[in-house]
């Protein structure tokens, strides 16, 4: 080592230094290595679910599909689509030659069920995008979220509360909020 050279943080002695046209990583990086996500080994664990008061043991995939299936049954509209979706993958990955299959051809009718069923024709909320059956959102009218508040009494809501009420509200300038509300955004 010259007594002239400078050695330090962020500079090597000059032998320890990378060669000029000498890549640092001469192996490069690994083949095949993490090339997919481990989707078998997270949805293939066994979990237990529980069905009319028994238990029993399901894959996860399975336990998934279960519960959209169910929110999708009890009116839960984008539940319903994703859970059709997963379906039609999962028989189009098998090769949908029916082999195995109990059921051949899966028919859905929506019955008006739950929350979705009401809040329109009640007015208490409208659709934000009506067309766009991937994005489901429900806007509040003010009259609902004036009397929502009203319904607290003394109870007053905390800054993310309020944050999230307003989100969730069609027009919120129109809404004759509390005096002690302070989320105008």
């Amino acid at each position: 080592m010259s007594g002239n050279e400078q050695v330090g943080y962020g500079k090597p002695p000059q032998a320890n230094r990378f060669r000029k046209g000498q890549s640092g990583n001469p192996n490069g990086r690994p083949k095949n290595r993490h090339r997919t996500v481990p989707y078998d080994a997270v949805l293939g664990q066994m979990v237990t679910v529980r069905e009319d008061g028994r238990e029993r043991r399901v894959t996860a995939a399975e336990a998934f599909l279960l519960q959209l299936t169910q929110k999708g049954l009890a009116g839960d509209s984008s539940a319903a689509r994703a859970s059709l979706e997963a379906i039609e993958t999962a028989r189009a990955a098998r090769g949908g030659n029916g082999q195995g299959e109990v059921i051949d051809k899966l028919v859905w009718s929506y019955v008006g069920s739950g929350a979705d069923a009401i809040i329109g024709p009640l007015g208490i909320a409208f659709r934000k995008y009506p067309t766009d059956e991937k994005r489901m959102r429900w806007l509040l009218n003010p009259w609902i979220v004036e009397a929502a508040l009203a319904r607290l009494g003394g109870r007053r809501l905390n800054e993310d509360e309020q944050r999230e009420v307003w989100k969730a509200t069609r027009t919120p300038h129109k809404v004759r909020w509390p005096e002690w509300w302070t989320v105008t955004e």
